[in-house]
């Protein structure tokens, strides 16, 4: 179970542009099937290594929505973390990701729109340096809880 206690929120107004947070996954073969079983996408070129063997890929490779979805992690625990809530994302896939690939996801906040406290957030996935993916994140923050003032 996560332990909420460590993960610390940012309110909009903590946000500054230029602000910028990344982790780091290894893909590993469970990591495929389970989200495969997950969403019920059960394209061979994900699961059997019979079939990816004849694509282009050579192997087989994660499904690009398992890669889009690392930057959710990001969202939702780092940058700008709990209390932010998904309005809009655009992908751009660029490359495979495979099995046993370490992919280097990072998300850098571009815009602040007052209005509905939005950020908008650029995105990247990167192998080996190599860019495999792209975007842009609109998210909603919650603004700072005012405290409550001491009855007069």
């Amino acid at each position: 179970m996560l332990d909420v206690t460590a993960i610390k929120p940012l309110y909009f107004e903590d946000i500054k542009i230029g602000m910028r947070e990344s982790l780091m996954r290894t893909v590993m073969d469970e990591d495929v099937v389970g989200f495969a079983e997950l969403t019920g996408d059960h394209n061979p070129v994900h699961l059997s290594d019979m079939y990816a063997q004849k694509t282009v890929f050579g192997q087989r490779i994660a499904h690009g929505l398992y890669t889009a979805s690392l930057i959710s992690a990001i969202l939702g625990t780092k940058l700008p973390g709990p209390g932010a809530v998904y309005i809009s994302q655009t992908l751009e896939f660029h490359g495979p990701v495979k099995i046993g690939d370490v992919v280097n996801v990072s998300a850098e906040v571009v815009e602040l729109v007052e209005k509905g406290r939005r950020v908008v957030l650029y995105c990247e996935a990167k192998v080996d340096g190599q860019k495999v993916l792209d975007g842009q994140a609109t998210v909603s923050v919650p603004r700072r809880p005012v405290p409550p003032q001491p009855a007069a």
